[in-house]
């Protein structure tokens, strides 16, 4: 077994649970932990046999053109996305954060933490 990780991707997107939030946007950080087999891709030398950074990137990017209310379900389809392109994954982890949140006070960011291991 073993970890890819992509940790502190920033996008600047559309959610929130406030119309208002949906039209002017925010900063938000994703960071996203895979766990699978990578013996194989250690041996051989072959990105074919691993997780590929990218489509990983690519999955995340897409989801977060897609507004959603909720940072719970932004981060679900997060997960989903993962799982779809790469069903062999033995569990994905997704932290997102959004930074300056609208709750009336300094506040760096607010996070959720969503994780899902093979059915």
């Amino acid at each position: 077994m073993g970890q890819v990780a992509l940790e502190g991707m920033e996008f600047y997107a559309y959610h929130g649970f406030y119309d208002e939030e949906q039209k002017i946007g925010n900063r938000y950080r994703i960071d996203l932990y895979i766990e699978a087999d990578l013996e194989e891709a250690s041996i051989s030398d072959d990105l074919s046999k691993t997780v590929d950074y990218e489509k990983l990137y690519q999955i995340v990017q897409r989801e977060m053109n897609q507004p959603a209310r909720l940072l719970e379900h932004l981060g679900h389809r997060i997960l989903e996305g993962a799982f779809q392109e790469y069903p062999h994954l033995e569990h994905v982890k997704v932290q997102v954060s959004k930074y300056n949140p609208p709750l009336g006070g300094v506040i760096l960011r607010s996070k959720i933490t969503l994780e899902r291991s093979k059915a």
